[in-house]
């Protein structure tokens, strides 16, 4: 993949400042977008050094001994792991290049925020954090939680969204992913 422009099926990202409600929000909007049918692949950032292996298990033996990439196949899902030479920021693309993407309908994406893809900025001004659309082209919607003042983005064409009614963010987020 060249760029996430030419990704071929909609993308589309949760960017905010940590503590805003990303992964609260996706948690709720996940069942509302698969009762309409939709088959949806998942990015999530972590800044942390994540672990999911169990140390008593063999697949993290086997990881641990050496193998850069291990999947771990049963009758109930397949889990892909694979190890870093280097502790190096992840970029977008090298995720979603591990995506099947003939079995998705649309990618979400949980951060990643400074990357150049359409997303959802989640802003509530009680955390008294700037406003990421001012700086971002490719934020095409804000769901918030409270009125904030629109002075800077009334250029922009944004569309508004209660952050509190799910039904309309999914609804947005379906129409998005048809016409994306």
């Amino acid at each position: 993949m060249t760029s996430l422009e030419h990704f071929p099926i909609p993308l589309l990202g949760f960017a905010a400042f940590s503590g805003t409600g990303k992964t609260t929000l996706i948690t709720q909007l996940l069942p509302k977008l698969t009762e309409r049918g939709l088959r949806i692949g998942m990015v999530k950032h972590s800044h942390h050094d994540i672990e999911m292996d169990n140390p008593n298990k063999d697949s993290y033996k086997l990881r641990k001994a050496g193998a850069c990439q291990m999947v771990l196949a049963s009758p109930h899902r397949t889990i892909l792991f694979a190890e870093q030479d280097e502790p190096v920021e992840p970029k977008l693309t090298t995720q979603l290049n591990w995506l099947n993407t003939n079995e998705l309908d649309l990618v979400l994406v949980e951060g990643f925020r400074h990357e150049e893809f359409t997303k959802i900025e989640l802003h509530r001004p009680s955390l008294n954090k700037p406003l990421l659309a001012i700086d971002d082209q490719h934020i095409i919607a804000i769901a918030t939680d409270a009125a904030i003042d629109q002075k800077e983005l009334c250029d922009k064409g944004l569309t508004y969204l209660d952050l509190n009614n799910i039904n309309a963010i999914a609804d947005f987020i379906i129409q998005y992913s048809q016409q994306a």
